[in-house]
């Protein structure tokens, strides 16, 4: 039952703490209530808000109903009606996610080890003599418990709606990328991609090869443009023992290794044209010879090639075969810059986030900050994903807290919020907007900075003003977006992405 009948001068005098996301939400089962009494008392001005039971019994039927409502378990282990060991397996089978921290009396190893292969986040022993540290470690499990929510209500939102195998994006050049994997993946063409570096061309390959009959055979992959041309046959096509200086042994090569699934071939401009005779060849017969030896051997291999160069206008100089080029391009595949779908970076960056978050082991939910992800969503991503990608990692590596903020991030991708920033500012008022009245200028108007602190009323009162501004530029301007970034001295693609973000849609005049 809820520990409700204890005497008021057993718990903290301190009014309970509204909860916010810095306050723990906890379970707490002990079936001694003094033990519980003394737990509000240490822990609730800790940032702690317990729901107290002495029967473990209703503390199950409370968690099968309501356990998305706590952060962590605080169970005691010696409990007359149902050992905390016993109730352990039920409450992680009820909600994986939720920690459970046991609480015993009984300091030997086997109990400890018990509880910890039973599913235990950690646990404390009795007396509880050090509250910080019995804080400290609550408190990491109810980290623990939020990244790992955090995580799967992200991956559930983007295996639902935004992902697509290994791919995400919701913007419809990302959709028809989509749909062409789809239409893909159901015939056995050979198929060519194009796009930049950095724009996830591998992992289109494997889309495509996921979603095809060919998806219980293996997937190879090899990058044409990091193999030295010496040995690129070798690497293609195999070789015997012998077959040159430091061949100690046979090598089947990446056809026979991809034989009954697909070979992707990335960066296939780069094999140099003696090469690319001998591809075509296997690619007609549907046979390999490897190098130094005699006789050929059958493959049956679904052939993905990816570049990043132009490939008609390498056969039309004579770096790569026309007839090649015929038979790796049957359907054509273009991927899109990052830059060209500059609304998918807010999804990237949080997915990526919670990736390497995860990975690194961080105990709490990291986030960006308003000013960091605009920073984000106004570069131009020459490095398209990839960069991206790096970016995440380094502001992670640069961030102990939970928020990354604009100086975790390069200076080349903070650059632009920067510029953008004192371009706005320095722009004068009266070349846009009407004289104000002697009285004092309408905008902004900061009788709300009252119930703010100075970073919050800041970003505000400059969102406020971005938003006044570019609204009489535009009604100045009629609409004119050349015209209207010409007068603000910023770029025109910077414009349509700051006019975005602030809800302001243009006319579509140029």
């Amino acid at each position: 039952m809820p520990v409700s009948g204890i005497a008021e001068s057993q718990l903290d005098a301190t009014p309970p703490r509204e909860l916010s996301e810095h306050c723990w939400r906890v379970l707490a089962v002990d079936d001694q209530p003094e033990v519980l009494a003394s737990l509000q008392r240490l822990l609730r001005r800790r940032g702690f808000d317990l729901d107290c039971y002495t029967s473990p019994v209703k503390a199950l039927e409370v968690l099968q109903s309501q356990s998305h409502s706590y952060d962590l378990v605080l169970l005691d282990v010696n409990m007359p009606e149902m050992s905390g060991l016993e109730v352990l397996p039920k409450a992680k089978e009820l909600d994986g996610f939720l920690p459970v921290v046991m609480l015993t009396a009984d300091d030997s190893a086997e109990t400890a080890v018990s509880a910890l292969k039973g599913g235990a986040f950690n646990y404390l022993i009795k007396p509880l003599d050090d509250p910080d540290a019995v804080a400290i470690t609550l408190a990491r499990a109810g980290h623990h418990c939020r990244l790992q929510r955090r995580t799967r209500d992200l991956e559930k939102k983007v295996s639902e709606s935004e992902r697509f195998e290994t791919l995400v994006g919701s913007t419809p050049a990302m959709r028809e990328v989509f749909g062409q994997i789809s239409k893909l993946a159901d015939s056995d063409v050979n198929v060519l991609i194009q796009g930049e570096s950095g724009t996830g061309k591998e992992l289109v390959a494997r889309a495509i090869h996921d979603r095809s009959s060919r998806a219980q055979g293996p997937f190879v992959a090899l990058n044409c443009g990091a193999i030295p041309e010496a040995l690129i046959d070798s690497e293609l096509f195999g070789h015997t023992r012998g077959a040159f200086t430091g061949a100690t042994g046979a090598r089947p090569g990446v056809f026979a290794e991809a034989h009954g699934g697909s070979l992707f071939l990335d960066e296939i401009g780069d094999v140099p044209l003696p090469v690319q005779l001998r591809l075509l060849r296997v690619l007609q017969e549907g046979e390999v010879r490897a190098v130094g030896g005699t006789g050929t051997r059958a493959i049956d291999v679904r052939v993905i090639t990816a570049t990043h160069v132009d490939l008609e206008k390498a056969t039309a100089s004579k770096q790569f075969r026309l007839d090649l080029y015929y038979r790796l391009n049957v359907v054509n595949l273009g991927l899109p810059a990052l830059r060209a779908r500059l609304d998918d970076v807010p999804l990237l960056a949080a997915h990526l986030l919670e990736k390497h978050a995860t990975r690194l082991g961080r105990d709490e939910a990291v986030h960006f900050s308003v000013r960091a992800m605009e920073a984000l969503c106004i570069y131009d991503w020459p490095g398209n994903v990839r960069e991206l990608e790096n970016a995440v990692q380094r502001a992670l590596a640069m961030t102990a807290g939970s928020q990354i903020d604009l100086p975790a991030l390069p200076r080349r991708i903070t650059g632009g919020l920067v510029a953008l920033t004192r371009n706005t500012l320095a722009a004068s008022p009266g070349d846009i907007m009407p004289a104000q009245p002697a009285t004092g200028p309408s905008f902004p108007d900061l009788a709300w900075t009252d119930e703010h602190g100075f970073s919050d009323a800041k970003r505000m009162a400059l969102h406020e003003f971005e938003r006044a501004y570019l609204q009489r530029l535009l009604e100045r301007t009629n609409g004119n977006i050349s015209e209207a970034a010409r007068v603000a001295g910023i770029d025109r693609s910077n414009l349509k992405r700051v006019l975005s973000r602030l809800g302001l849609r243009d006319s579509g005049n140029s």
